[in-house]
């Protein structure tokens, strides 16, 4: 470490010592989340000198009225990206004592990244620009029981939810209100933040993220939860002031549609039964490029991936009985799944490929390790993979209720209660919200389907097969046809004209929404008896169906019939298929955002939700594309567990 950096570092000490006093004592420097680098500078004396100006940077403008800022020194070999922020409840004073005491610390790492997150403030740098990056987050519950935990705990998840909305539509993505939960003066308080650089959808996909995690501290009288985006926290007691707090009820309303930014890098296809997809070669040298920038600096392993567990063929050859009948799962184009009893007593599904070409075995490995760094609730997790000659096998965790198509339309059918089938909803809804927003590159999974939908023993729905790009040959699909994807879930401008993006995903999940409601296959004739359908025909697919009931007000026609009437009400029913056409529109301009839909979803009637509207693409380019069907090979057989 050179001269010049030790005198900065004591200088920078000395002056901070007053506030460093202070700020260990007061609450909000509780520690939250820290990390550092594992790689060191080329050119230490460059890299802490261009450090020390843009720690200056930061205090100066935390010191003129603002509670966020940036700076950068970009001179290579060793450029610096920092990133500073207060709560926006904070005073001005607190504000710098904590980003003083934070900078005071932070230096312990004397590495080319680092961050640590307080109550009150946070502080990162890295020697790469990570200002619109999201990481797993960090959650942290108190060890104090709430009083009157039922009631708390209803009052938190009322409070965070109504935060959530109004947090990314506010003025500096930031929110801070607190709610009584009895009269007896038992108050809850709770704030939400995202760093500035993010866009709306980036910081509603952050906070979605940070909800699901931080509702298991509920019955804990607090709770917090850090990401690299987005801070959220609640507390019986007071964390900030009265005159601090924000007028929400303005914020929550439902908006127009919002991206979030980031760039398209892969997709994903396929049933469990082995269906696979193509990405482009351009999109995985996207990937490529961003993952080797980030790489080096990262702290909390977003980009440094982890390789996936290597299984042994001869234990996998073993665990399936030499892969015979009796374990087989399901089978596809282009491989099949067997149930594997391993030796250490856990059973999983092995998915065997015969991908025999010459990249093969690199992309194989490149993408396991992409997709076996994706942990989520509502996502299957890839344990692991393994290789024999132009063999590729996949190791995934094992759903012993299967698919949700045997649920809808198979031999489980009308087993699921509505209650069910929402939970399901939102699961599927917050799975895709992860791999389109939450993840550090943008996933497009372009096959979400029922059969891609696997249920575990708590009847909780996790989507499988996402993230396998560039594992088939570029001349081939998974069907006889020109797109990767299953006909009548396909968004009509990615079946007819190619044109990816995740709202390709949102069309998919609208359909699905339908058929989970109604109980029928999209792709099914059904014939209508209503005379007050405006249909042209007798018979109609799902989606037009859906289209009719909805505008003569008959939308409840929709209900499975093995539903039980008393166990859903007609205004939540609405909502649900409302959703679920809204996100079949066209263009796909008009589709909102998974973030957005999270959102209705958890509205619970406290917001209108825009009317769907049909134009004439949206019926016509589903029919057309399931007139072609008949036309076309599916030669895939789905995953059901059994």
């Amino acid at each position: 470490m050179g001269s010049r950096w030790r005198f900065a570092w004591w200088l920078h000490l000395i002056l901070a010592a007053a506030a460093i006093s202070a700020a260990r004592t007061a609450p909000q420097t509780n520690l939250v989340n820290k990390g550092c680098s594992q790689y060191n500078a080329s050119n230490e004396t460059v890299f802490f000198n261009n450090l020390n100006a843009t720690f200056s940077v930061l205090r100066s403008q935390l010191s003129g009225g603002r509670r966020f800022g940036t700076a950068e020194r970009e001179e290579s070999p060793d450029p610096v990206y920092s990133m500073a922020q207060c709560r926006s409840y904070m005073t001005e004073p607190d504000c710098l004592a904590c980003y003083d005491f934070a900078v005071s610390q932070i230096r312990n790492c004397s590495t080319v990244g680092a961050r640590l997150v307080y109550d009150g403030c946070f502080l990162r740098y890295e020697s790469y620009n990570f200002y619109e990056q999201t990481i797993e987050n960090t959650l942290m519950c108190g060890d104090r029981s709430a009083v009157q935990p039922s009631a708390f705990s209803a009052a938190a998840q009322k409070l965070l939810t109504d935060l959530l909305l109004a947090t990314p539509r506010s003025n500096g993505y930031s929110a801070v209100s607190k709610r009584e939960v009895s009269n007896d003066g038992l108050t809850i308080y709770a704030a939400a933040q995202c760093v500035e650089t993010v866009t709306q959808s980036g910081c509603q996909g952050c906070l979605n993220a940070a909800y699901e995690s931080i509702d298991d501290c509920f019955r804990a009288a607090e709770g917090r939860l850090a990401d690299a985006a987005c801070f959220l926290r609640y507390s019986d007691a007071p964390f900030f002031s009265d005159n601090q707090t924000t007028d929400i009820a303005p914020l929550l309303s439902v908006g127009g549609n919002s991206s979030n930014g980031k760039a398209v890098v892969g997709g994903v296809v396929g049933g469990v039964g082995g269906v696979l997809i193509l990405v482009g070669l351009v999109l995985w040298y996207a990937f490529r490029r961003s993952a080797k920038a980030a790489s080096r600096g990262n702290i909390l392993g977003a980009t440094e991936l982890q390789r996936p567990n290597v299984y042994s063929y001869q234990e996998l050859k073993a665990a399936t009985d030499n892969f015979s009948e009796e374990n087989k799962l399901g089978e596809g184009s282009f491989g099949v799944v067997y149930k594997a009893n391993l030796r250490n007593g856990n059973v999983v599904a092995v998915k065997r490929l015969d991908i025999s070409y010459s990249r093969a075995k690199e992309d194989f490995e490149s993408e396991g390790r992409l997709i076996s760094n994706v942990h989520h609730r509502n996502l299957v997790r890839l344990l692991g993979c393994c290789s024999k000659g132009s063999q590729l096998l996949l190791i995934y965790e094992y759903m012993e209720n299967g698919s949700l198509d045997t649920f809808l339309y198979g031999l489980k059918r009308g087993s699921l209660s509505w209650k069910q089938r929402f939970d399901m909803i939102y699961g599927i809804a917050r799975g895709i919200a992860y791999l389109h927003e939450n993840y550090h590159v943008t996933i497009i999974h372009r096959d979400i389907k029922p059969s891609n939908i696997l249920v575990d023993s708590e009847f909780q729905a996790k989507i499988a097969d996402f993230g396998l790009a560039r594992l088939l040959p570029d001349n081939r699909s998974h069907v006889s046809t020109k797109f990767a994807g299953t006909l009548g879930y396909t968004a009509p401008e990615y079946a007819v004209n190619g044109h990816l993006s995740e709202k390709v995903d949102i069309y998919s999940f609208g359909v699905v929404v339908l058929e989970i409601i109604s109980g029928r296959r999209c792709s099914d004739l059904h014939t209508n008896s209503d005379s007050n359908s405006n249909s042209n025909s007798n018979s109609s697919y799902l989606l037009d169906e859906a289209w009719n009931l909805y505008e003569c007000g008959m939308h409840q026609k929709l209900a499975d019939k093995m539903l039980d009437r008393k166990e859903y009400r007609e205004e939540e029913l609405k909502k649900m298929v409302e959703i679920g056409l809204i996100c079949t529109q066209s263009p796909a301009s008009s589709r909102p955002s998974m973030s957005e839909i999270l959102a209705m979803m958890l509205s619970d009637g406290r917001e209108e939700i825009r009317a769907p509207c049909r134009s004439n693409s949206n019926i016509e380019g589903q029919n057309a594309s399931l007139s072609s069907a008949s036309n076309a090979t599916l030669s895939f057989t789905n995953y059901t567990g059994r």
